[in-house]
């Protein structure tokens, strides 16, 4: 059985020590699928949701959660963030949400990736909860990695294209 990394071997919950590894640039792309509805794409399209511009707002709620991601994951290590991008695919009844973050740094930023797509995604929910209430945010994936020992990863395809802009 491979050794638990962030358990000592007293049973406590500890911080990795990344002091003696190499900082190398990392990078990680996580996405999220918010399920608005056909509703609320057309009132998102036309540009009649009540609390404005609901992708802006979720695109800086990303990326400013991006940025506090070792306040709110236990055991993160705080990361001198290069780079966050989060974008969004407008489907005909759902919301591909699409972060990217990169960093050289000593450890990767894939938490970082994922806590950018999981807020954008809740702040997508706050914005538009005045038009639905069953919205169903899910499906918040790693898709790619690169850096570090351990190099690049890729999630099994999953007819996914390039990164969308918005």
């Amino acid at each position: 059985m491979p050794r638990l990394t962030h358990i000592d071997e007293c049973g406590r919950a500890r911080m990795v020590d990344v002091g003696g590894k190499p900082a190398t640039h990392r990078r990680a792309v996580a996405e999220g699928v918010l399920v608005v509805g056909v509703e609320v794409i057309a009132a998102i399209r036309a540009g009649r949701t009540p609390k404005g511009n609901v992708f802006e707002t979720a695109r800086v709620a990303g990326i400013m959660a991006a940025k506090r991601t070792a306040e709110l994951i236990p055991l993160c290590h705080p990361l001198p963030l290069e780079s966050v991008r989060l974008d969004f695919d407008e489907g005909e009844d759902r919301i591909t949400i699409r972060a990217e973050a990169s960093v050289t740094a000593q450890t990767g930023v894939e938490m970082e990736a994922l806590t950018a797509v999981a807020v954008a995604g809740l702040t997508l929910i706050d914005m538009l909860k005045a038009l639905s209430k069953t919205m169903v945010l899910g499906e918040v994936r790693l898709l790619a990695k690169s850096g570090g020992r351990s190099g690049a990863w890729r999630a099994p395809s999953r007819a996914r294209g390039p990164m969308p802009r918005r």
